[in-house]
């Protein structure tokens, strides 16, 4: 079947740019652009960032597609083995698999096989589904990538500095939790949460998040009743060292003051006064015994 191909140029801007047009208008079976190829033709893309694909998310797309066709055709190109390679649709490319369609709607294009990585990752930015923590690794590589801040990023991916940053974070949390939320066990809601507790904090809310089901907002006031508690606990621990710390000082006031020696307290140190040498031999013979 003859194909007419989509060039993507090189840089950031042009892959934005020429992925949009890729799939602009949800292309339909009167594009040029589109083919049909043997869906057992199609090699998965080596550079997925897309790590984790929900199996009841896959299913679902699966039933949709054999009632309504697949609305949106995959991103490949051919390599020189003449060979098609995806480069975006892999949720779209399992669920028709599953299908069991023969062939599938495609866009092959030409590209520059170096930047096959950032288009993935591009793609996959602008999909409303992608899970969180996709989504941060995916905006962390384009970011180390090309050397950019989180306001260049914004930018050029017409997002919010904040919702890039805020997404971001979700990386600092531990494995354990990360992996709850590539599940869908907890949401993002929950996770950010959470980034506001250490490390002992976050196990005991996470325990009570899974186990009674809490909501962001009851997630929110158990963060603060946690936080709250563990301002006591310190306030309280500084109180007690501060009347131990009282205690002593009390007490070697006054064995100073049984060998007459004046001492008072200057910018947190103690400060002696002695009326003669033999007094400072004495105190030392005195506090060696001790």
């Amino acid at each position: 079947m003859a194909k007419k191909n989509l060039a993507l140029g090189r840089g950031l801007g042009a892959i934005l740019s020429e992925v949009g047009q890729a799939y602009e208008n949800n292309l339909s079976d009167n594009s040029e652009l589109v083919v049909e190829l043997d869906i057992d033709s199609i090699k998965p893309n080596p550079y997925q960032p897309r790590k984790h694909f929900l199996h009841d998310s896959v299913h679902e797309l699966s039933e949709s597609i054999l009632e309504h066709g697949l609305l949106q055709p995959i991103l490949v190109y051919e390599d020189q083995n003449n060979d098609y390679i995806l480069i975006a649709g892999e949720r779209r490319l399992r669920a028709s698999k599953l299908a069991n369609l023969k062939t599938i709607k495609a866009i092959v294009a030409n590209i520059d096989i170096t930047k096959l990585r950032e288009i993935a990752l591009i793609e996959n930015i602008q999909r409303e589904d992608l899970n969180p923590i996709d989504l941060a690794n995916s905006y962390r590589e384009l970011i180390d990538d090309y050397k950019i801040t989180h306001d260049e990023l914004a930018k050029k991916i017409k997002k919010s500095r904040t919702q890039i940053t805020n997404t971001m974070r979700l990386l600092n949390l531990p494995g354990e939790i990360q992996k709850l939320l590539l599940e869908e066990k907890i949401t993002q809601g929950h996770a950010k949460m959470l980034l506001s507790l250490n490390n002992e904090e976050q196990k005991i809310a996470l325990g009570s998040i899974i186990g009674q089901k809490l909501s962001v907002r009851d997630t929110e006031m158990l963060v603060k009743k946690i936080k709250t508690s563990d301002n006591i606990h310190k306030t309280s621990l500084k109180s007690q060292d501060k009347i131990i710390s009282d205690q002593k000082i009390i007490k070697l006031k006054t064995l100073l003051k049984q060998y007459s020696i004046l001492s008072f307290i200057k910018n947190n140190s103690l400060v002696l006064e002695f009326s003669d040498k033999s007094k400072i031999d004495e105190i030392i013979r005195k506090l060696s015994s001790e």
